[in-house]
This record gives C-alpha cells, sequence and structure tokens, in this order.
C-alpha cells in the first residue's frame, strides 16, 4: 500500500473503505454514530463530499474499533483490514507441548516444511539423536509406558531425516555436550555405559548424514537462543516448557531465522569439526 497518497486522494479512500465497512458490519449511518458517540450530520460529512477533509482520529479510531476493522485500513496505509488483535492472532498460536516428541503438531508442521531448510535449537540433545538407553533413562521414570513412544517418534523422525528432501541444521551449546559427558546437571546419574554408546552414535549420525544433517556448537557465555525450531520460511515454533508458541508472520520468521545464521556463523564448532571434537571428549567419560 502507498503510504504517500495525497489528501485528497486519502480521504476519496477512506469514504469508500468507511462505507464498504458499514455494508460489511450492517449498520447504517444513525446506529454507527449513536455506537461511536457523534451525531449523524458528522458522520454524514465523512461519507460524502469530494474534498481532502478527514474526520479527527477519536472519530476514525472509534469508527475502526465498531466495525472491526484497523483504522490504518480505513486510512489507507494498510491493505489488510484486519484489526491489529485479528493480524496476531492469526500470525501466533499457543499449544500444549508433551513432555516427549510425540505429538502429531510436530510431525504435520514437518512435513508442511518438506524441501525447506529446518533450524533447530534444541532443549537437550534432541530425542531424534538419541539411542534407546538414553531415552529410557530420560522418559521412563516420569512417563512410564510412553517412554517407548518416544523411543518410536524418535525414530520415526529420524528415519523422516533420511529420506526428506529437506536440511537440517542443529544448533546447541557447548555446555550441553560437556555436561552430557561429564554426567553432571541435567546428565547426573546417566551411566557412563550408556553416554558412551551415545557418543558413538552421534558421532556415527553426525558422519553419515553430512552435509543433510548439520550439527554446530555454540558457546552460549557469548550467544544464546531459547528452544526454537524454524520451519523454512513458514513457520517458527518456540518452546516455552509446557506450550508451543508458534509464529507464522514472514517478517518474525525471518528475524528468528537471522538469529540462528548468527549461531552457526560465529558457532565455537561447525559441522565438519564435530566428529572429532566428540571423538576427543570420549576419554573424560572414563
Amino acid at each position: 500500500m502507498n503510504a504517500f497518497l495525497s489528501k485528497i486522494e486519502r480521504a476519496r479512500q477512506f469514504r469508500l473503505r468507511l462505507a464498504q465497512a458499514m455494508e460489511q458490519a450492517d449498520i447504517n449511518r444513525s446506529a454507527l454514530a449513536r455506537a461511536i458517540g457523534t451525531d449523524r450530520s458528522t458522520l454524514s460529512q465523512a461519507l460524502t463530499g469530494d474534498g481532502d477533509r478527514l474526520p479527527g482520529a477519536h472519530v476514525v479510531g472509534t469508527c475502526a474499533t465498531v466495525l472491526g476493522v484497523s483504522a490504518d485500513w480505513l486510512l489507507g496505509l494498510s491493505d489488510r483490514p484486519e484489526s491489529a488483535a485479528d493480524l496476531l492472532s492469526a500470525s501466533l498460536t499457543l499449544s500444549e507441548a508433551p513432555r516427549a516428541e510425540i505429538d502429531r503438531r510436530i510431525v504435520d508442521w514437518h512435513r508442511e516444511a518438506a524441501g525447506y531448510k529446518i533450524r533447530h535449537v534444541p532443549a537437550s540433545l534432541p530425542d531424534m539423536l538419541k539411542t534407546r538407553g538414553v531415552l529410557e533413562w530420560e522418559y521412563g521414570p516420569h512417563l512410564g509406558r510412553t517412554a517407548t513412544q518416544a523411543i518410536n517418534a524418535s525414530r520415526d523422525r529420524l528415519d523422516w531425516l533420511r529420506g526428506a528432501q529437506s536440511d537440517y541444521e542443529i544448533a546447541f551449546p557447548l555446555f550441553e555436550i560437556d555436561s552430557f559427558i561429564d554426567g553432571t546437571g541435567y546428565y547426573s546419574g546417566l551411566p557412563a555405559r550408556v553416554r558412551h554408546d551415545q557418543l558413538d552414535h552421534l558421532v556415527a549420525l553426525a558422519r553419515d548424514l553430512y552435509p543433510r544433517l548439520r550439527i554446530y556448537l555454540f558457546d552460549a557465555r557469548r550467544l544464546y537462543s531459547a528452544p526454537v525450531t524454524i520451519f523454512g520460511p513458514l513457520l517458527a515454533v518456540f518452546f516455552t516448557g509446557g506450550h508451543f508458541m508458534a509464529f507464522r508472520d514472514r517478517d518474525r520468521i525471518e528475524t528468528f531465522t537471522s538469529d540462528f545464521d548468527k549461531l552457526v556463523r560465529e558457532a565455537a564448532r561447525g559441522a565438519r569439526d564435530l566428529p572429532a571434537h566428540l571423538e576427543a571428549l570420549r576419554p573424560r567419560i572414563g
């Protein structure tokens, strides 16, 4: 939309759009005048004539509110008639997130983004890269029988990655690997044998699936990211702990993509170097 209309053009567009909004809302001049708290003659002046006069900001804003459109649209500053609240509702959704990655929505998001690059900052080691031993240790005490579901879902995701046309970039902080190797923090109590098997599995995947799968480690003392998955230009989904917060607004997705790409550019360990780096950490497991 051209924001630099002449006064006459903007006034003409306001009159046309106000009349259009009234027709769609099935409201006449008298009813709208009462609703916005003005007299009918003031509203009639806003709807008629061919000059450059526009009503005051209060009248424009109140008309927009009553008619369920945006003031920017009435004034020709936007091509979208929806209000800001409606636009936000359409571009941002909130849904509950399960503890294990077995939610059908996650599968659907991946399918929707088939062919696009998927960028992922996990909350911990990604489930699809974990061994059965790690998943059983992690999910068993908390989810009981759903540990099997988590294992099957992780296998399905890995199978999808092997056969899909999408590239997959994963970035997570160095301290996550250090905690895993040393069995500290979140991984406290994870047996050394399980950590050895997981390390071998991660090294093998990093080698076998490269370059389709690229894993980067960033220094969290310099850079930070919340857990997020960016599905090409279509969708960005943040994990808040109990919910997924999904954005479909193109400008925000581009911003989140730029943030992720910075993690990759400034990674302490690149995807090519990762297998050798992990192998060098093996003696620390004991």
